[in-house]
């Protein structure tokens, strides 16, 4: 008898699942080897593929003799690799004198138009300058018609590289700025840029002239079917909106008027800094994290700052007075600003860049009027003298009548202004401050008394300026302060400053200030501080004004409003 234990009844089941585990992996083995041919089958067809292609190119290389003009410019040949002696031209620079001689240029393909399999027209944009070059295939210009092919498949917008002699057109050229051309000898793509664009260039350029005839034929339409045909290219044309653009910015400052804008925010910056030099004021730069507040009130952005609350300054007025009282008579601040304020208008922003002054008075803050002065006639007529093209690139998009100033900038009392408003039927709060459409509405009236779009309006209620401004010596009510004005908007605010501890704490302290978070402020005045004066303002807003903008989104580059944080 055998000594072993019977078998279990389980065993039946156990041996069967040992076998399905068996067949499980087997499939699980043929499964595998069947992947494994399979991407061997792929890799094997994905190399013959490119032995094809490398093939067909060679073919086509030694069809083509002149393969080497052109072609997409590998990654690894634009790495800084090498410097060579190649001497590039601008397209502006382009002229009548330029006939004749072979140019390199890079620029942006703005329009491609094929003509026929040996002719095709594609028109380089390099900042607000387009030039035409031309692609005509012949053995003795070296141009063949793969050649022709490839500058016909390049995607608008693609960086391209060319090279070719300067040519005299038949016929005067009305698509670009040059009146001249380029006969391509070489043309190589840097960067493709993707088929479609969120954008389409040329809508975001369209002149605002373009859409106010469509929308004139649109209302002749009610009661004349027939204009139709008269208005289909004006009605197919697309306004591209503003948030589109700022979704897409780096694509809509391509455009010639948004080009055109920041060369003359360049040029009031430049002007502003150059003015002032010129009479004797010293460029510094002040802390944008403080301990509280430096205008008053509750909108400042806040933060912590190593442990301790903090925020960004809504301005660099407490630092330029403690420059003041540091010796430096004159000073002057080219930086940022921020202000939390919820205001979704059409001219303000979150942050912004602040044009501010500060300087030493001898008798009468008039004296810091007589700088304002100065500097704005000087800018204005800066930029009417010498920036003719970029004025008018603007004008042909956005147009606009051009700023109208005197030589001796206007000065108003704010009592004769609102006297003004109210002989016009406009009534305003007593010793209140002007809204937006009293301040619209005074900028018409002193156009048509005056002749100017600029004035300063001075005297102000005290209780409507800041805690730092000084009070008037014969009605405290009033205040040692003026407010400047472009086309009816405000764009200055100034004032003759507080410069005795005692009244400062004072006006502080009525202001609803927490005197100890700019107790270092108040305490530079105790160590003897000159009077002085000063004004700040926002660069974005001067040159929307100056060019009549709609909006002070597009004068800066990357706006910050309470609804946006990107690009």
């Amino acid at each position: 008898m055998s000594s072993e234990p019977p078998p279990s009844a389980s065993a039946p089941a156990a041996a069967a699942a040992a076998v399905d585990d068996m067949s499980t992996d087997l499939s699980a083995a043929t499964l595998s080897k069947k992947q494994a041919k399979k991407d061997a089958r792929k890799a094997e067809k994905a190399e013959k593929a490119a032995q094809r292609q490398q093939q067909q190119q060679q073919a086509v290389d030694a069809e083509d003799p002149f393969a080497s003009h052109y072609g997409d410019v590998p990654v690894e040949e634009i790495q800084s690799k090498a410097v060579s002696d190649r001497v590039w031209s601008q397209v502006g620079d382009l002229d009548a004198a330029a006939a004749g001689r072979t140019v390199l240029i890079r620029g942006f393909a703005q329009a491609i138009r094929p003509v026929s399999k040996k002719m095709a027209f594609v028109v380089l944009r390099q900042s607000m300058s387009t030039v035409q070059c031309v692609l005509v295939a012949s053995v003795d210009a070296g141009v063949s018609t793969q050649m022709v092919k490839f500058a016909t498949a390049l995607s608008k917008e693609s960086i391209v590289d060319v090279e070719g002699v300067v040519s005299l057109p038949k016929e005067p050229l009305k698509s670009t700025t040059q009146q001249v051309e380029i006969q391509v000898r070489k043309i190589y793509c840097i960067n493709r840029a993707v088929p479609t664009l969120p954008i389409n260039l040329e809508d975001a350029a369209r002149s605002e002239a373009e859409f106010e005839k469509a929308e004139q034929v649109s209302h002749i339409q009610v009661a004349c079917s027939v204009c139709i045909l008269f208005s289909r290219s004006w009605r197919e044309a697309v306004r591209v909106g503003q948030d589109t653009r700022l979704n897409y910015r780096s694509i809509d400052l391509r455009t010639p008027a948004n080009q055109a804008i920041f060369r003359i925010q360049c040029q009031v910056e430049n002007k502003f800094r150059e003015y002032l030099l010129s009479k004797d004021f010293v460029g510094i730069h002040s802390p944008k994290l403080i301990g509280g507040s430096s205008e008053g009130g509750a909108a400042v952005f806040k933060l912590m700052y190593n442990g301790q609350p903090a925020c960004l300054a809504q301005s660099p007025q407490l630092y330029k007075q403690m420059a003041i009282c540091g010796g430096y008579e004159r000073v002057f601040e080219v930086g940022p600003v921020f202000r939390a304020e919820n205001s979704n208008t059409h001219r303000h922003l979150c942050e912004f860049v602040g044009l501010d002054a500060e300087m030493e008075i001898k008798e009468h803050y008039f004296e810091v009027c007589d700088i304002i002065d100065g500097l704005f006639v000087s800018i204005f007529k800066h930029l009417t003298e010498n920036c003719t093209k970029e004025l008018e690139t603007i004008n042909r998009q956005y147009p606009f009548e051009p700023l109208k100033y005197l030589d001796k900038t206007l000065k108003l009392t704010y009592e004769e202004g609102i006297q003004m408003l109210k002989e016009a039927g406009t009534e305003i709060e007593p010793m209140g401050d002007l809204n937006t459409e009293a301040e619209k509405k005074l900028g018409r009236l002193v156009r048509e008394k005056y002749g100017t779009d600029f004035f300063i309006l001075y005297r102000y209620p005290l209780a409507v300026r800041p805690f730092y401004t000084m009070p008037c010596y014969d009605n405290t009510a009033y205040s040692n302060s003026f407010d400047v004005f472009i086309r009816g908007e405000e764009i200055i605010s100034g004032a003759q400053r507080v410069h005795t501890p005692e009244l400062l704490t004072k006006r502080a302290t009525e202001c609803g200030i927490d005197v100890n978070t700019i107790s270092s402020y108040i305490e530079s005045f105790s160590y003897g501080a000159p009077p002085h004066g000063g004004f700040g303002v926002g660069l974005e807003r001067v040159v929307m004004l100056f060019c009549a903008l709609n909006n002070i989104r597009k004068t800066s580059l990357f706006p910050r409003d309470p609804q946006r944080l990107t690009p």
